[in-house]
């Protein structure tokens, strides 16, 4: 019989997950991190990474989802147990590496202690909009833009940078980094007219080629329909099937009353 831990990051997306499910899975949020809209069951520290997979073996956890941001902690030595410390220079290595290398590094943790790794797409997949379009209407260029988006995000996420960018007229505006989404959107509201027609173009997300699908999914809300408001773009496209989408209803709202499209390409 499954028995299902959540880690929970930042933000409605945990609480939207536990929504979806037949039952209250045993939920743990990384100290500093607390998801919006539900209380822990606990809380656990990096520095402290094995006992607490024992104490999720110990209470039975068969399996773990992952939802919610997290960035990466600063780590206080002097809290280390023995059997953490000696994963430090693994650990190490793989946040060097990037964002993809440090979670398949965490997956491969949970995983050797006998806990298996299930994605928000098998156990939520109303959460991940298929293909149509759920606003609007398609401007003329919007194909053009989204098919030359969907070339750049797949190069960003070939190299672990993104998952999104903004192009109009074939031009590309902005690029998704480390900063996130919204720090995006608003760099591309304060461009100067001259570099764009206002109401043209599109910010489109999808997931990195041949990332673990597990963990990291792209996720858009009410929020990211404001911010493509807000730059002045026509509408936002993403990747059907890969991408989640929190309070679909509300993102639609917000488009309609915007005159913007949402497109699940």
């Amino acid at each position: 019989m499954m028995r299902l831990a959540l880690v929970a990051g930042r933000g409605a997306l945990a609480a939207a997950l536990v929504a979806e499910l037949p039952a209250r899975p045993y939920v743990c949020a990384l100290d500093g991190f607390a998801p919006d809209g539900l209380v822990p069951d606990l809380s656990f520290r990096i520095e402290r990474l094995v006992p607490f997979l024992r104490h999720l073996t110990d209470e039975g956890i068969t399996h773990v989802a992952f939802a919610g941001a997290v960035t990466r902690p600063r780590l206080d030595p002097s809290l280390f147990d023995a059997a953490t410390a000696q994963l430090v220079p693994h650990l190490m290595a793989a946040f060097a590496a990037g964002d993809d290398a440090t979670l398949r590094a965490i997956i491969a943790l949970f995983e050797d202690n006998g806990i298996a790794v299930e994605g928000i797409e098998t156990l939520a997949p109303r959460l991940l909009p298929q293909a149509g379009l759920l606003a609007g209407v398609l401007p003329p260029l919007a194909e053009a833009d989204a098919a030359r988006a969907a070339a750049i995000v797949a190069a960003l996420g070939s190299v672990d940078v993104g998952q999104g960018c903004v192009v109009a007229g074939g031009l590309c505006l902005a690029v998704e980094a480390l900063p996130g989404t919204d720090q995006m959107l608003a760099q591309v509201a304060a461009l100067p007219q001259s570099l764009r027609l206002k109401g043209q173009g599109l910010f489109y997300k999808a997931a990195k080629p041949g990332q673990d699908r597990r963990v990291d999914l792209p996720t858009l809300g009410p929020a990211t329909m404001r911010g493509v408001a807000d730059a002045g773009l026509a509408g936002l496209a993403f990747q059907a099937g890969s991408v989640i989408c929190l309070d679909l209803a509300q993102m639609q709202a917000i488009a309609a009353e915007t005159g913007l499209f949402l497109w699940a390409r």
